[in-house]
């Protein structure tokens, strides 16, 4: 099956950027999307919840801006992140504002929902739902969704624990739908070895991080440019869910990250009322951080990947088997 044509026709580069928790924000999601890239947002960034429709109104519009100033370049399309979690009481609202500004791509992330899906589909948008595993794979296309995005082992925030390798191919001997792989990609090789798994398209978070737009703290962007895949503390103390975290921050919050209790995944708050919260004093991160140089901005990041991305490619056609 091939992709549908908005995940195809305006992409100069085969990535989606991951929507990340208070990181991502309109100035970086347009950013992206001039790039070439899906740009994507989690709605309970826009806070308070009124937030949410001056932002999509300012997606919208400097989008439309500039595909006019450039139609042999347009932007790509943008994302929005549901969490369909019980916990998420705003997500009637945010679904409600994403309809009515005919967002392109919905983002879903634990849970899935049939209605959801329906209302997205009522005016032609997709719904990409994350995954972590193949049996939960098969529980969000049987309710709806129309793609996948496999959240490998190494992929930074709530992350799973299974190859990537192992995931995908899982999932590929059933479904032939769209289907992003997440889980340390931070370099253009990278993204070329998701689609030789058999992925579509890379799904790409920390490498963001450490950019201009992100609305992150110096610390927090020096510290992704400065660690590596062993600077991540894989724990679900911090809200509930297992996730990957970067050990410094862990450190500056007082706490041992060698040493750290398990967290009762009934009590999950997204960091919410603990007296530590994630992701403002504990900083999420992949392991993928290690190819990340400096801190650019996203326009730039992208060009690197791109590059990355074209070197691999070569590499591998001049390879004789």
């Amino acid at each position: 099956m091939s992709l549908p044509p908005i995940l195809r026709e305006r992409l100069r580069l085969p990535v989606v950027a991951s929507p990340m928790f208070i990181l991502s924000n309109p100035e970086m999601v347009i950013a992206q999307c001039k790039a070439g890239i899906v740009g994507s947002f989690p709605a309970l960034n826009a806070r308070p919840s009124e937030m949410l429709e001056p932002w999509l109104e300012r997606i919208r519009g400097e989008l439309a801006d500039y595909d006019r100033a450039h139609p042999e370049a347009p932007s790509a399309p943008f994302a929005v992140n549901q969490i369909v979690h019980r916990s998420n009481d705003r997500l009637e609202h945010d679904l409600a504002l994403c309809v009515k500004y005919r967002v392109p791509i919905i983002i879903t992330s634990l849970g899935a929902r049939p209605e959801l899906n329906d209302a997205v589909h009522s005016y032609g948008g997709i719904v990409l739902h994350d995954i972590i595993s193949n049996r939960f794979a098969r529980k969000a296309i049987d309710k709806g969704a129309d793609g996948l995005i496999a959240v490998a082992a190494g992929a930074g925030g709530h992350a799973g624990m299974q190859s990537p390798f192992a995931l995908v191919r899982e999932i590929r001997e059933w479904f032939d739908g769209p289907l992003l792989l997440s889980g340390a990609i931070g370099h253009g090789a990278a993204i070329l070895s998701a689609q030789a798994m058999g992925a579509d398209l890379a799904y790409v978070g920390s490498a963001f991080i450490a950019t201009h737009e992100a609305q992150a703290s110096p610390a927090y962007k020096q510290a992704i440019v400065d660690g590596g895949a062993e600077d991540i503390v894989y724990t679900n103390l911090f809200t509930g869910v297992h996730g990957n975290y970067l050990r410094a921050s862990i450190v500056g919050a007082g706490l041992d990250p060698d040493h750290l209790p398990e967290s009762d995944p009934s009590a999950m708050d997204f960091g919410s009322t603990r007296s530590v919260k994630a992701w403002k004093d504990i900083w999420g991160s992949g392991q993928g951080i290690g190819a990340v140089k400096a801190v650019t901005s996203v326009a730039e990041r992208v060009a690197v990947l791109s590059r990355e991305y074209r070197q691999a490619r070569e590499r591998l056609d001049s390879i004789a088997f």
